[in-house]
């Protein structure tokens, strides 16, 4: 139970799965095209702030167990990401081992960008076909980690064809954090703020091998987001 789940948030978005083709990009352009938006938001995002809400469900052996956790999570780009519990309730234990867990483990992640990327350096990539979601079309890439690491994943992942963000993730971690945890399915999507691509839900469920599972959820609430011009900082 101490390790149900560490999982690291990430985007994703809405689907409607009816195949169309998102432009005659290559794989590899189409990877070159994450590097260069993701190095734009680095220099354009600045700050923001929202509050999320965090639940988990665990069902089996020896009794039922619930938590639920409010969290102010704050990102400046002078001092990184910083998280405030403001409420919390049900049981202590899931709330300490599984909720506070998943919020560190996002800070200690967000710490070390290197090796959580979302590069070839850190993934194989295979183009398998174009989707139309809710926002637009998009790339449908399958993503195998080349080492294993409890931030790295594989599974599928969708990028929106025009802003390039992952905006739907359907994965599993590249590695176990414990023997008792048989698998872990994890779902995410990301929403639009303004001209940003941020978390918007995620839902992860994990399976334990002596019976039983729990369903770790995440909803990341609305974002406010501060103008570059007002952090007194420049691009």
């Amino acid at each position: 139970m101490a390790v149900l789940i560490v999982v690291v948030a990430a985007g994703a978005g809405s689907q409607n799965a009816e195949n169309a083709p998102a432009s005659a990009l290559s794989s590899a352009q189409v990877i070159e095209q994450i590097q260069i938006h993701d190095q734009a938001r680095v220099r354009t995002l600045k700050h923001y702030s929202s509050t999320r809400h965090y639940a988990v469900e665990y069902r089996g052996f020896p009794t039922d167990l619930s938590a639920a956790m409010v969290v102010e999570a704050i990102f400046d780009a002078a001092t990184g990401k910083s998280f405030r519990i403001v409420s919390q309730s049900g049981s202590k234990f899931l709330a300490d081992k599984v909720l506070k867990r998943a919020v560190d483990s996002e800070k200690e992640a967000s710490q070390d960008k290197g090796s959580t990327a979302l590069t070839p350096a850190n993934y194989k990539f295979t183009l398998l076909k174009s989707e139309t979601l809710g926002s637009g079309p998009a790339y449908v890439f399958d993503v195998e980690p080349l080492h294993p690491s409890k931030f790295l994943y594989r599974g599928r992942i969708w990028v929106d064809a025009s802003d390039f963000a992952v905006v739907k993730m359907e994965t599993q971690p590249a590695k176990s954090p414990s023997f008792w945890i048989s698998k872990t399915l994890i779902e995410s999507k990301s929403g639009k703020t303004g001209d940003f691509w941020f978390p918007q839900k995620l839902r992860s469920e994990t399976k334990v091998r002596i019976g039983g599972g729990a369903v770790l959820t995440i909803d990341y609430g609305t974002y406010e987001v501060v103008p570059a011009e007002k952090t007194g900082l420049t691009h």
